[in-house]
């Protein structure tokens, strides 16, 4: 007899918390046993949606919305429930209880309060919803600070507005949508803990700029700074705006030599502007999948592949390169004799947008047509036909609508991985693990044992690549070894777990060692 579920919405009133912490919540309710569904997030018409969707009454939220916290639960039973909203609120409310100030004054309620307490500070963290988020840079910007813009939803044309301002000021806005950033040090939003060194990172790829600092950090050169631009800011639109205030300033900065500059592809002429602005330093342009009739500058090195332009990044640094397929064509020959013959298929499971874009393109390249919800070309977008190849993107809309960022809940990842990995026409399952602050504190333990029962069960192989550093909370060695001993495939780079699958599934192990 099936036990009828209890569904309980809880509301807080004017408590808005950014969507780290509205994570963190969701992760904690939905680990307590006996709960079927959960989710901590902020009353937008969007998320209203979703949560009717999912069965709900919307009539328990009256007229909440964007500036309301909304804790809902479907459980088995009305202890589980009690149980999940307090999870809930302990996940997202102690830590706050905690950083309050020891002169016992509650927290700063405005950029202004907060600049008082703080008047050392010198950026400001925007991360509220996107109608008001223009308005809160603009304060930020009014009071001498340079902006991390980490909320999305803002229009084009306020982006100019405010990149226009900020360059008139001689201040930096990076965003909107910026997850990633490291300043004097001091890392922000989603980020790798890496040692100084002499690089410095300008991208307008969250993942990508992860993925270029812990590369440099690995093959020992450290970074210096790590500056998002916001994935819009090297179209034809927003023109580069604060690509070239970032360049031309760590031009002229003391502790960097190499730039690094990372994008999928950008607008031509934007990208050619911002590359001339360099000629005269040394300067990588990563710009993944870019024509291969792209004009660069004089003395701009160009390269399609992150793997390249972090390579070409520790070469003009004066650092060692390493090999980056040693080993690992014998572990594709011992692999591939160990498929059966009607495995051919490449499923791409990507925690990380730019990743998922990198893999589209040397896949796409080596293999033909792949299909997935971010397609390189819109004829090859969802669904998936049978027999077809697929990379997707878990942190687009449709899979993190009413449940955590794959980042920091690797559940959705889960159901999907055991799905293809039971699929008989798989070769090889990607996987990218993004470690790091803001990411799941060991996403080993959640993911290697099903990685070690697909493979032992015959099943496809797990190509793992780790997006990180040592000195990361999670660890990179520590969390190498625990995927290594599940059987899976652990690549240097993203780009060879691409390869190394395209191998897999082709039976030409040669592949790996392609040069990119």
């Amino acid at each position: 007899m099936n036990t009828p579920m209890i569904y309980r919405v809880t509301l807080h009133q004017d408590t808005y918390v950014d969507s780290v912490i509205q994570l963190s919540g969701t992760r904690a309710m939905r680990q307590v046993k006996g709960v079927d569904w959960a989710a901590a997030a902020i009353a937008t018409p969007t998320n209203l949606k979703s949560l009717a969707a999912e069965g709900f009454d919307l009539a328990d939220l009256g007229s909440a919305g964007a500036n309301d916290l909304f804790l809902a639960v479907r459980a088995c039973g009305p202890d589980a429930v009690t149980a999940a909203v307090e999870a809930g609120e302990a996940a997202m409310f102690a830590p706050r209880v905690a950083a309050e100030p020891v002169d016992g004054r509650r927290r700063a309620r405005s950029l202004a309060e907060a600049l008082e307490r703080a008047p050392e500070a010198s950026v400001a963290v925007i991360s509220v919803p996107g109608d008001y988020a223009a308005l809160e840079a603009h304060k930020a910007l009014s009071s001498g600070l340079d902006v991390l813009l980490f909320s999305d939803n803002v229009s084009v044309d306020a982006e100019i507005e405010l990149k226009d301002r900020a360059n008139r000021l001689g201040r930096l806005v990076m965003g909107p949508g910026a997850g990633t950033a490291m300043l004097g040090r001091v890392c922000l939003g989603f980020a790798n803990v890496v040692r100084p060194g002499r690089v410095a990172v300008v991208a307008a790829a969250g993942t990508g700029a992860q993925e270029a600092a812990s590369l440099v950090d690995r093959w020992g050169i450290g970074v210096s700074h790590v500056i998002g631009l916001g994935g819009r800011d090297l179209s034809a639109d927003v023109g580069g705006r604060m690509a070239l205030s970032a360049v031309r300033a760590l031009l002229d900065d003391a502790h960097t030599d190499v730039i690094l500059l990372v994008s999928k592809p950008p607008s031509a002429p934007v990208a050619r502007a911002v590359l001339e602005a360099a000629a005269d330093a040394p300067l990588i342009a990563a710009l993944i999948g870019v024509s291969e009739d792209f004009q660069a500058p004089p003395g701009v090195v160009v390269t399609r592949t992150l793997e390249a332009g972090a390579l070409a990044a520790v070469r003009a640094a004066g650092g060692s390169t390493p090999d980056v397929t040693r080993g690992l064509l014998a572990k594709v020959e011992r692999a591939s004799g160990e498929l059966a013959p009607e495995r051919t298929l490449v499923r791409g499971l990507f925690s990380g947008g730019t990743l998922c874009y990198e893999s589209l393109v040397i896949l796409s390249e080596v293999l033909g047509p792949v299909y997935s919800n971010t397609p390189l070309d819109k004829a090859y977008g969802p669904p998936v036909p049978g027999g077809a190849h697929s990379c997707l993107d878990l942190g687009e809309e449709e899979y993190t609508r009413g449940r955590p960022h794959p980042m920091i809940d690797p559940a959705a990842r889960i159901e999907l991985l055991a799905e293809h990995g039971a699929d008989p026409a798989v070769a090889a399952i990607i996987l990218d693990v993004v470690l790091g602050y803001g990411a799941h504190p060991d996403p080993a333990s959640e993911l290697a044992p099903l990685c070690a029962e697909i493979i032992a069960t015959g099943g496809p192989r797990v190509i793992t690549y780790l997006l990180g550093t040592d000195q990361d909370p999670q660890g990179y060695a520590t969390q190498r070894r625990a995927f290594e001993a599940a059987g899976c495939l652990v690549t240097e780079t993203a780009a060879r777990a691409s390869l190394a699958a395209a191998a897999l599934a082709t039976r030409i192990p040669e592949l790996v060692t392609r040069p990119l």
